[in-house]
């Protein structure tokens, strides 16, 4: 079954292109990029996710990100977290290496503002640009080529770029300098997860009243309620169902990014500072690698997360 749907692609003349980076989210975006036309070289830490890939889009494969990013135009980066981006940027075998002057990194890591300031620093003093271009969509979005992409850097780097980005984006937005891109990732997690628990205890407060809670959905998400939380997740709730999506364990990264950012900035968010609790207590019931909808099992008639 093919891991991207079909998309128009606006035509662009062909460049070549790295992506680091072949999670749920990386493989879809680089597969877009290929089917676009694009000369794509991709890296991924398991080699043969990397295989993969290439199985499906041929194109080239490098066993490391500094020969993937060898004399590309254009080096994305989606990988886990500030230490993984520090390390195939400018590790051993990192990515600066071997990229040329004048080519573009793109970082569609969620991480926080602060490395993407400092990466834009070691990547300006070999004349090489950054923005930092965090994503939002789901594995649904990034298939279907329909991400939101928040994006921060300079107006010129944003307009080299925004043509490429356009082949898995929809919403694609310059919100400032570097690192505004981050910052907007994580009101976008903000909203996200206050969604949830208030789905998820409208859902088991429904349970326990006797309600026929699909009856309900139908109704409620034709109104003021409807959200895409519940349109996209409350039938697997309901289902106890968490076997997908984007796991508790990365929700409580991007929360720490979240509240570390808060406390720096000095705004107050005792309800965020809650719900990442209530995901911890979902990952001490073994639910890590459940899907952040997964806090209903915290409620009701719900059933201890089951890994």
């Amino acid at each position: 079954m093919p891991s991207i749907q079909k998309k128009m692609y606006a035509p662009l003349s062909s460049a070549k292109v790295a992506f680091i980076g072949l999670g749920v989210m990386g493989f879809p975006m680089a597969g877009h990029l290929a089917q676009a036309g694009h000369h794509v070289t991709v890296y991924n830490r398991t080699h043969s996710k990397a295989l993969a890939w290439q199985a499906e889009f041929g194109n080239h494969v490098a066993t490391t990100p500094a020969e993937a990013a060898r004399d590309a135009d254009f080096v994305m980066f989606c990988v886990g977290n500030d230490d993984d981006l520090r390390e195939v940027i400018q590790g051993e075998n990192g990515a600066l290496l071997h990229a040329k002057a004048g080519s573009l990194f793109i970082d569609h890591t969620t991480a926080s503002a602060n490395v993407a300031r400092e990466m834009a620093t070691v990547c300006a003093e070999k004349s090489i640009g950054f923005m930092d271009a965090p994503i939002s969509g789901g594995q649904s979005g990034a298939e279907a080529g329909k991400l939101s992409i928040m994006c921060g850097g300079s107006d010129a780097n944003f307009k080299k770029a925004l043509p490429y980005l356009e082949h898995y984006g929809t919403i694609i937005e310059l919100l400032g300098d570097t690192g505004s891109g981050q910052l907007c990732k994580m009101v976008n997690q903000i909203c996200v997860v206050s969604v949830i628990q208030g789905l998820a205890e409208a859902l088991a407060f429904g349970e326990n009243a006797g309600l026929d809670m699909q009856r309900v959905v139908k109704v409620i998400g034709g109104g003021a309620a409807s959200s895409w939380q519940m349109h996209n997740r409350s039938q697997t709730m309901l289902d106890r169902e968490f076997d997908f999506g984007f796991a508790v364990d990365w929700v409580r990264k991007d929360l720490g990014l979240v509240l570390n950012e808060a406390r720096n900035n000095g705004a107050r968010l005792p309800i965020t500072a809650l719900i990442d609790q209530l995901y911890a207590q979902v990952q001490e019931q073994g639910g890590g690698r459940l899907d952040s909808s997964s806090l209903i099992t915290l409620l009701g008639k719900s059933q201890a997360p089951q890994s």
